[in-house]
């Protein structure tokens, strides 16, 4: 397991656990960012991510994807 942040654009892999407080972990969770969703990270650019999760496309920073743990594919 590892946060997001080290995950190279291109793979991805399942999240596993998402920390922070309260309030951010339901904000990433409505976002679709929830334990056991794939995700894809489709570019990083500056230390900020866009990622495929759900079939959408968001953009994290890196404070906020550093919270979220995947196991690679």
């Amino acid at each position: 397991m590892m946060p997001l942040t080290m995950i190279r654009p291109g793979n991805g892999g399942t999240i596993r656990r998402v920390s922070g407080q309260t309030e951010v972990r339901r904000h990433l969770a409505e976002m679709g960012f929830v334990e056991g969703e794939t995700i894809t990270v489709v570019s990083a650019f500056s230390g900020n991510l866009i990622l495929q999760v759900k079939g959408s496309r968001v953009a994290l920073d890196h404070s906020m994807a550093g919270k979220i743990m995947v196991e690679p594919a």
